[in-house]
């Protein structure tokens, strides 16, 4: 498993690539946002630590521009404790979120379940162009989805909310993200038009639609697959 360390202190990545090493990862090392994007475009990467505090593209700015094509697992590194930057940091896309100064044995403990999570519903879970979370199971080539084994009729707009969030299994979008990813720039679309998608797209996925299963509300933030 490859790991990329990226933060502005090189004394932080070359201490955490070495107990990476001594758990038998591979680590790559960069030391700003721009580049650990290069890094990324030309390496295969299971797993990045990402300090959120970096000079010419910061962690949280990175890690919504790597969101935009890749779902590997992202432990954001931070000097700051308060709730709000790592509800901050999580809505972003972050997996975790790890308060300097650290317990390295707890960094690797968070690294080894994260890769494992990973590997069990990421990696594992789209071969052959499928996502399966649990009895739900989205095919991404034929544009296909079953519950439970039964076929589900969804509407094309449907359709591409649902593959975006199962992509994305745990990353909260908002009706915003929604919108950047499934319309048209030129087509106005509400919060209301979304929540109206949302709602059908739950009524045929679920069993209990007022008890979701996969498709959840985080209230006053958006929408995300569990």
């Amino acid at each position: 498993m490859n790991v990329l360390v990226v933060d502005d202190d090189r004394e932080i990545v070359d201490s955490i690539s070495i107990f990476l090493s001594g758990e038998g990862y591979k680590s790559f090392k960069a030391y700003d946002g721009i580049e650990a994007l290069d890094i990324l475009s030309e390496n295969e990467v299971h797993l990045m630590i990402l300090d959120i505090m970096m000079p010419r593209l910061d962690g949280i700015k990175t890690l919504m521009k790597l969101r935009e094509s890749r779902n590997i697992p992202v432990i954001l590194l931070s000097a700051k404790s308060e709730d709000t930057d790592k509800i901050f940091g999580l809505t972003a896309g972050a997996d975790d979120y790890v308060t300097k100064p650290f317990n390295p044995s707890e960094l690797m403990a968070r690294v080894k379940s994260q890769l494992r999570r990973y590997t069990a519903l990421g990696a594992i879970g789209k071969q052959n162009g499928e996502i399966v979370i649990d009895g739900l199971c989205v095919n991404t080539e034929r544009k296909t989805v079953k519950v439970d084994g039964e076929n589900v009729r969804l509407t094309p707009v449907e359709y591409k909310i649902l593959e975006l969030l199962v992509r994305n299994r745990g990353r909260v979008y908002s009706a915003e993200d929604i919108y950047s990813n499934v319309w048209n720039e030129q087509t106005i679309v509400g919060d209301n038009t979304i929540a109206v998608h949302v709602r059908h797209i739950r009524e045929k996925i679920e069993i209990n639609p007022k008890e979701p299963k996969y498709l959840k509300v985080v209230w006053g933030i958006g929408y995300k697959i569990d």
